[in-house]
């Protein structure tokens, strides 16, 4: 329930802003105390007197009405969240550099309480470099974001760029609002993410193709269901989207095992999502390598098994999970992990599969667990993998404790 909860809801000028009848009915009904402010552009896409009907309180749209001033400083201070949906590409970029010049800019300036974004445009604009710099900013600044959907666009075209229907965005708030309730409230998790790059010299190094985007989906899941996250993420150009999720950069495999150790002993879970280099070079150089020779060896050393030191140090009450990338005998090195490192779970990637593996927006994993269990998760898009994960993770850890 939301009983209470001061949410202002903002709609700015898209198709999509007729959803957000619905979606300030859903959320009244919830308890929560909404004001709504539209942006001049808004009103053309849904009546304010159909939204004041819904919220029982008057619509605001200009920065001052008969002369009487909308005191946004207050508006944004006197909330326990900001919820803007829809969230047109003009909307987003504006906020994303500063600009001010309605009602809900100057409010969103203004606010000190969380904000959460429901973007909604045709696919072209959302997967625009542009579109994802200026949301790359506002999750940087501590935006939370609630996925975009795929389906059939306003074009007529079918693809991403959807605002979540308002069911699932009144899920987001509650999630945000309520956190006592969820399974892993007051519990810490740690999820590593990414590739390492072992340095050849100040300019080459040795990495893998690893996007990260698995594990920053696990964090994300995990922090949806009121954990602590903290998020050991390698180089990688993609971010967690919750603010519950605290990032610490690496780069190296030795960075990766000095952080990892670092958070492990305060930990209830820890997923090692991260593709962690086997082998670092010997001596890495101080300056360039110039291109003399034909032929150029690297003497490599092994590195540490971070798995398999986080297990020789758990203790009792703590999980312990990993993942493992095959090619060939693959449920057989998986079983052989599990056991060698002391995991209460590993999840099985197999190369094999389409559509699984580095670099792509899906994956398709099996679960093996210390007890001799065996699930198969079908393909499907990371998210709802690292869905399944956790969901999987909270019963087993429920059924032990």
């Amino acid at each position: 329930m939301l009983q209470g909860k001061k949410i202002l809801l903002g709609i700015t000028g898209s198709i999509a802003a007729y959803k957000a009848a619905l979606l300030t009915r859903l959320l009244v009904k919830e308890g929560a105390d909404v004001q709504v402010i539209m942006t001049p552009a808004a009103t053309q896409f849904i009546a304010p007197l159909t939204l004041s009907t819904l919220s029982h309180k008057k619509v605001l749209v200009e920065l001052s009405d008969n002369e009487e001033w909308n005191n946004h400083v207050l508006l944004g201070r006197r909330a326990d969240l900001m919820l803007i949906a829809p969230a047109s590409a003009n909307t987003l970029a504006k906020m994303a550099v500063g600009l001010c010049d309605n009602l809900l800019l100057a409010v969103y300036l203004s606010t000190a309480c969380p904000v959460m974004i429901a973007p909604a445009m045709d696919e072209d604009m959302w997967r625009h470099p542009a579109t994802g710099n200026n949301m790359q900013l506002l999750l940087q600044h501590g935006n939370i974001l609630i996925p975009v959907e795929s389906g059939e666009l306003a074009s007529g075209l079918a693809g991403e760029g959807r605002m979540s229907e308002p069911e699932t965005i009144v899920k987001y708030v509650k999630d945000l609002l309520d956190p006592k309730q969820k399974p892993l409230a007051g519990k810490t998790v740690l999820v590593t993410a990414g590739p390492t790059y072992e340095p050849i010299d100040p300019v080459r190094f040795i990495g893998n193709f690893s996007s990260g985007k698995m594990g920053i989906a696990l964090a994300d899941e995990f922090a949806g269901e009121g954990a602590k996250v903290n998020l050991i993420l390698g180089p990688s150009h993609f971010l967690p989207q919750h603010t519950g999720v605290k990032i610490t950069r690496i780069k190296t495999a030795k960075e990766m095992l000095d952080a990892c150790l670092g958070y492990f002993k305060s930990s209830d879970i820890t997923v090692m999502a991260a593709a962690v280099a086997d082998y670092t070079p010997q001596n890495p150089v101080e300056k360039k390598i110039k291109k003399k020779e034909n032929t150029l060896e690297i003497v490599l050393e092994k590195t540490t098994d971070i798995l398999k030191e986080l297990g020789k140090q758990k203790k009792k009450g703590q999980f312990l999970a990993g993942f493992a990338l095959e090619t060939d005998h693959e449920e057989e090195n998986a079983w052989k992990k599990l056991r060698e490192k002391n995991l209460d779970l590993i999840l099985l990637n197999s190369l094999n599969d389409e559509g699984a593996g580095f670099a792509q927006d899906t994956n398709k994993v099996t679960i093996f667990t210390g007890n001799g269990q065996k699930k198969q998760l079908s393909l499907k898009s990371k998210k709802e993998i690292a869905k399944d994960i956790v969901q999987f993770i909270i019963n087993a850890r429920s059924k032990t404790h």
